[in-house]
């Protein structure tokens, strides 16, 4: 297998194994918290590495995910008090906890052993060179653990699908027919916290945030049908990937660093053209509204009694250009029709006054 598949294949398994995830952790209102988790880990793996001297995955997903599941317990614990809001309680817990972290490296390691800017940044370039042999063959470890990662999430989601869809939009419902918010949340930040530890060697705590929010975010911005903003946020991270792969190759730069600011070229591109929720689609429907509402002044004056182009001037004090503009839309869609000297409303003029009344 060449190396830039295996590089494109790492990028599209970390893509959708984040983006599944991330897209439950927008609609919880909980991003940041994803961001807090991806950082707060490092202190569990650390932890896992001096236990153990080894930096094999069972010890590492496992003090991952404990350190994941005690920051959201800490985010949480400080909410409930009253005295601290939500965000400024993942202020407070992740800068502590990824701060721990550093220390122990810097004390412990040396960073000789466990590489910072590894965890922070990673490298897919080399996702090809760190290879096992699986079945007889050479297979990249980095895309072989993240590929796992993929398929443990789809299938995560997939068996708890209406668990997570009801713990996330009403939980008060899930609660009434048997299901527990509270375990549904801890598994999925488990989740989060085990994906982010299969994806810190090969694309680094970056682009796993990176990968958590922004397909997610673009999804939002297409649809509010929960399957189809899965489908997208995972489409939208798979392209992501295969672009800015691409764009890197050709300009000479950073892989992981050309997937993200391809994500975000994509955000933007949809959040001004998306059709219902974008900037451009929403200034279009703005003015739409605004022109139906002139033609629907117009037509309520004209059917309260007919008027020439003078008394409807005089009445609406509108400038003459802006009247004119009004009076030939009019005319086109054939709503007002001639009464001697003045203007009426023609049948279907009338019948566009009721339904933009109604």
């Amino acid at each position: 297998m060449s190396d830039s598949l295996v590089i494109l294949l790492t990028g599209a398994f970390a893509a959708v194994a984040c983006s599944l995830l991330g897209t439950f952790l927008l609609l919880r209102g909980m991003s940041l918290v994803g961001d807090a988790v991806s950082h707060a880990v490092l202190p569990g793996i650390v932890v896992a590495f001096l236990l153990t001297h080894s930096v094999s995955a069972l010890p590492v997903v496992l003090g991952a995910a404990a350190v994941g599941l005690l920051t959201v317990f800490l985010i949480e614990t400080l909410v409930k008090t009253r005295r601290v809001k939500a965000d400024a309680s993942i202020a407070i817990v992740f800068p502590a906890l990824f701060a721990l972290g550093v220390l122990l490296i810097a004390r412990f390691l040396d960073q000789k052993d466990l590489d910072l800017d590894c965890v922070l940044f990673g490298e897919i370039t080399f996702a090809g060179l760190d290879t096992v042999r699986l079945l007889g063959a050479e297979v990249s470890q980095p895309m072989l653990v993240l590929g796992g990662a993929m398929a443990v999430n789809l299938v995560f989601v997939i068996a708890l699908y209406k668990e997570l869809k009801l713990a996330t939009f009403d939980a008060a419902l899930a609660s009434a027919l048997g299901i527990s918010p509270v375990l549904i949340h801890y598994l999925l930040m488990g989740a989060v916290s085990v994906t982010t530890v299969a994806s810190f060697e090969a694309i680094g705590a970056v682009l796993v945030v990176a990968f958590l929010i922004v397909p997610a975010a673009t999804a939002h911005l297409l649809t509010d049908r929960l399957w189809l903003m899965l489908v997208l946020s995972a489409s939208i991270g798979i392209a992501s990937a295969a672009t800015g792969y691409a764009a890197a190759m050709a300009l000479n730069v950073s892989v992981s660093g050309m997937m993200a600011a391809a994500m975000g070229a994509f955000f933007v591109m949809t959040w001004l053209l998306a059709p219902r929720e974008g900037v451009i689609g929403r200034l279009v429907a703005r003015r739409r509204a605004r022109e139906r509402f002139a033609l629907a002044l117009v037509l309520a004056r004209l059917a309260r009694e007919p008027a020439d182009e003078r008394e409807l001037l005089s009445d609406l004090a509108w400038p003459r250009e802006r009247l004119d503009e009004v009076l030939l839309a009019l005319k086109r869609n054939g709503l007002v029709e001639p009464s001697g000297q003045a203007l009426r409303p023609t049948p279907m003029g009338l019948g566009f006054l009721s339904a933009t009344a109604g």
